[in-house]
């Protein structure tokens, strides 16, 4: 029997393999350098379904024909802004804290208690960059009432920053104030946890014969005598998901409002009914549903990506 042969499993580039420290994953917004105001977004895993699309793509050889692809949709509800935070020289300068919150959030989340001086109030001179927290108004779906706190760069000029903040404050930002249908979207998020496992499931080793010493769902050496020690190489038991992984330039098929609402969106498994506003994007997304996702502007766009062209049909 010929011997099997399989790639290492469990990427060595991600160090150390242990449970992500926060759900929301950091954001490094200023290496993203598009987007309309907004950098990032906050969604939430529903569920994946089949695309009944028409290929607009050009030079695409199911140019004109109608075709199944693998889509993922994300409920996208309302975001708030919270605070305002004024940097300089890459450090938090002052605060401005929103005036119009809801008081559900102050019941959910702890806030300071010395409420900042407004916007206008700062002067130009003391920052030379603008981002807001924002919050998720995640009582709007049917996943929970505490909102996930993200903060979340802005793109333009500083001026072009302060209006649209002026514009938003104590307002809800939509999805489509964001995003665009046909645009590129880079997904930060956390993939499904599995918790402690052991070497076979977490780098995908071969079995050893049954008769084996010590083990056969372990490896046969995890290090030399000389040097005497083991590498971080050597496939070991630990932990297995609940790491935060990004999947780049993602096309978004369609942005749509659960009001005109069909049966498919209704009683999904694992998730229940879409109540707000939603994205459909093409392939996978990691995590389970119900997952909290950060949606940004694309990192480094691809034009492989950037050309596919499809027009939904319907979910399948």
């Amino acid at each position: 029997m010929a011997k099997k042969s399989v790639p290492r499993k469990g990427s060595l580039q991600f160090w150390p393999r242990k449970r992500a420290a926060r759900f929301l994953p950091r954001v490094n917004w200023d290496a993203i350098n598009s987007g309309k105001n907004l950098k990032g977004f906050i969604g939430y895993k529903v569920g994946m379904f089949s695309g009944y699309v028409k290929d607009e793509t050009a030079d695409s050889m199911t140019k004109g024909k109608k075709i199944i692809i693998p889509v993922t949709i994300l409920e996208c509800p309302p975001l708030k802004i919270l605070s305002v935070r004024f940097y300089k020289n890459g450090r938090v300068n002052s605060e401005v804290l929103s005036e119009n919150l809801d008081k559900e959030l102050k019941r959910k989340v702890k806030l300071p208690k010395n409420k900042s001086k407004s916007v206008d109030s700062v002067k130009n001179e003391d920052y030379d960059d603008v981002k807001v927290i924002c919050y998720s108004q995640v009582k709007k779906t049917n996943i929970k009432k505490t909102p996930d706190i993200l903060e979340i760069g802005l793109s333009g000029s500083k001026e072009d920053k302060i209006k649209f903040i002026k514009e938003k404050l104590g307002k809800d930002i939509t999805i489509s104030d964001v995003f665009e249908k046909g645009q590129l979207a880079d997904l930060r998020g956390l993939t499904k946890g599995f918790g402690f496992s052991g070497p076979v499931k977490r780098f995908g080793i071969r079995l050893r014969q049954h008769k084996s010493e010590k083990g056969v769902r372990r490896p046969g050496s995890i290090a030399p005598w000389h040097p005497a020690r083991t590498t971080f190489k050597a496939p070991m038991a630990g932990q297995v998901g609940l790491f935060t992984r990004a999947i780049y330039n993602n096309k978004i098929i369609g942005i749509e409002n659960a009001e005109n609402k069909k049966d498919i969106l209704k009683n999904i498994k694992n998730y229940g009914d879409i109540k707000s506003d939603y994205i459909i994007i093409r392939g996978s997304i990691q995590g389970p549903a119900k997952r909290q996702v950060v949606i940004t502007s694309p990192l480094r766009v691809t034009r492989k990506q950037l050309k596919k062209n499809y027009e939904l049909v319907e979910l399948r």
